[in-house]
C-alpha cells in the first residue's frame, strides 16, 4: 500500500527497486512489472513519475544521493574531516561495487559525456556535493583540511578524483575491488589538503 508514504518515498522505492533488479537480472532482463512489483507499488504510480523505463537510467544520482544520506547519518561527529572524506569515498565505492552493473555504470557514465542538457552527476544541489563541502568547511575550521585552496576547488577536486577512479575501473571491466583501490589511492590523490 501506498497510503502514506509520500511522493518522494515512491519515487524513491521505485528508484531503488529498480537498480537492485538491474544489478541482479541485467537491464533488459528486468521489467516494468517486476519493479512495480519489488517496489510495492502500482502501475500509476510508475508511469506518474517515468514514462519508460529508459527513464530510470537517468536516476543514478538519487541512488547514490540516497546512499550518500545514509552513510552521513552514521559517520561518527568526532571523526576527522580527512577521514569522513576518505570514509564516503571508500564505502559509496563499495556499494558501487556491490549493487550497480558495472556494464550499466559503464553506459551511464559514457552517455554523460555525449548527453546534452544536464548533466545530473555534476549537479552542485545533489546531496553528495553538499555532504563533502559540510566536511571541507568543517576540515578547515577545525585545522584538519588545509585552506591554501578554497573549498570549492577542493570539492571540485575531490569528486573528479572519485570519478577518475570509477572510470579506471569501468575501463578496466572490474579487473579489481572499487573499494580496495579507492581506500589505497584516494588518500594519495588527497594528501595535498591534509593538515
Amino acid at each position: 500500500m501506498e497510503n502514506g508514504t509520500g511522493k518522494k518515498s515512491v519515487k524513491s522505492r521505485i528508484v531503488s527497486a529498480a537498480w537492485q533488479l538491474f544489478y541482479e537480472k541485467g537491464y533488459n532482463g528486468t521489467t516494468v512489472d517486476e519493479i512495480i512489483e519489488l517496489s510495492g507499488t502500482s502501475k500509476g504510480s510508475f508511469y506518474y513519475y517515468f514514462d519508460t523505463k529508459d527513464e530510470l537510467l537517468n536516476t543514478l544520482s538519487l541512488v547514490l544521493d540516497e546512499y550518500y544520506e545514509v552513510l552521513d547519518r552514521e559517520m561518527k561527529g568526532d571523526m576527522d574531516s580527512f577521514d569522513k572524506l576518505m570514509y564516503i569515498n571508500h564505502m559509496a565505492h563499495r556499494m558501487m561495487e556491490e549493487k550497480i552493473s558495472i556494464d550499466l555504470l559503464s553506459s551511464l557514465y559514457s552517455t554523460q559525456l555525449v548527453a546534452a542538457g544536464q548533466r545530473r552527476l555534476l549537479d552542485q544541489n545533489r546531496h553528495y556535493y553538499k555532504l563533502v563541502t559540510r566536511i571541507v568547511e568543517e576540515g578547515q575550521k577545525k585545522g584538519e583540511i588545509c585552506d591554501s585552496k578554497s573549498v570549492s576547488d577542493i570539492v571540485q577536486y575531490y569528486s573528479m578524483c572519485e570519478r577518475a577512479l570509477v572510470y579506471d575501473w569501468c575501463l578496466n571491466k572490474g579487473k579489481y575491488s572499487l573499494s580496495e583501490k579507492s581506500k589505497e589511492w584516494m588518500p594519495i590523490m588527497m594528501e595535498h589538503f591534509q593538515k
